[in-house]
């Protein structure tokens, strides 16, 4: 079974700018940015929630 190689992936490339244009590839980009972007801040904002929470566990004790 092969897999693929640079020739193959540059048709599939251009078989998706020919079907989507390049205008709508563009947009969907941007907003894969943008959703890759909150789920960072997501996980930042819980990773900083569980170490206030740490630290005030080991301020109480």
């Amino acid at each position: 079974m092969a897999g693929l190689g640079a020739p193959e992936l540059i048709i599939i490339l251009i078989i998706v700018i020919v079907l989507f244009g390049g205008g709508r590839i563009a947009k969907l980009g941007g907003e894969l940015g943008n959703a890759i972007r909150e789920f960072r801040k997501g996980v930042g904002a819980e990773e900083k929630a569980k170490a206030e929470e740490a630290q005030k566990q080991q301020s109480q004790s």
